[in-house]
């Protein structure tokens, strides 16, 4: 429980000081956007990491050499915790939009954070909608922001580590029409920190895995047909891997 306070108590002093934050990160985005994305970037990271460290995460990380640092990219998770956010976005090297739950614009100063760093509110009921954020991660990947995607939709909550929902195909438009890699990612672990003994926080050896990155337009037509399998499948020999390890 003390680390699950010590967490809480860490976000809201964050937030609050962020205020005037958002006042210098406003001017400096009129003068130097790139500077503005660049700086919002780090100061995000630097929070998530502290949370990652209240948290007492044992984190081991494989396959970092295959994340492209000059180009964007379409990242696709598994999702198991709250912490696979925590712990992957404090590693992206470069702006980086993740595609949320539209509940999350509920929560205040948290998600004007959000909003800065290009972060996308699905509505999961509205396939309109849905298609409109699309679009919009397009747009934003072919501008240089990188986009991540947790394509099952919602938290996995099974025992089984290995055990996925089946992947949206929606999601990797944004890879098919922008061109972009796409970066696969496995998590494992992080629904131990947290979720599988809710409310308490207990330090848990997490791994992630990033794979190499993977080009649509060279896959089979059969493999293009349906990419989200393809990746999920890929997904999922790297989580064989770190229980097999």
């Amino acid at each position: 429980m003390i680390r699950f306070l010590a967490i809480i108590i860490f976000v809201v002093c964050f937030l609050i000081v962020s205020i005037p934050i958002f006042l210098v990160e406003w001017i400096l985005g009129k003068t130097k956007p790139s500077a503005r994305e660049t700086s919002s970037l780090r100061i995000v990271q630097w929070a998530l990491k502290v949370i990652t460290w209240l948290a007492g995460v044992d984190l081991t990380v494989l396959g970092e050499e295959n994340v492209p640092k000059d180009v964007p990219v379409l990242y696709i998770s598994n999702h198991r915790s709250y912490f696979d956010i925590i712990i992957t976005y404090a590693r992206c090297p470069r702006p980086t939009g993740y595609v949320a739950k539209k509940e999350m614009l509920k929560i205040p100063l948290l998600s004007r954070w959000m909003k800065i760093l290009h972060c996308q509110f699905l509505d999961r009921s509205d396939l309109r909608a849905g298609m409109k954020t699309i679009l919009t991660c397009i747009d934003l990947v072919k501008s240089g922001v990188s986009i991540t995607v947790f394509p099952e939709g919602t938290r996995g909550k099974g025992k089984d580590e290995l055990e996925m929902l089946p992947f949206h195909e929606g999601s990797f438009k944004i890879a098919s029409k922008s061109g972009c890699p796409i970066i696969p990612m496995a998590v494992t672990g992080s629904s131990d920190i947290f979720e599988d003994h809710m409310p308490y926080v207990r330090k848990r050896h997490v791994t992630l895995e990033y794979g190499a990155p993977i080009r649509l337009s060279e896959l089979t037509k059969e493999q293009q047909k349906a990419p989200g399998k393809y990746v999920q499948g890929v997904i999922a020999d790297m989580l064989k891997s770190h229980t097999t390890d």
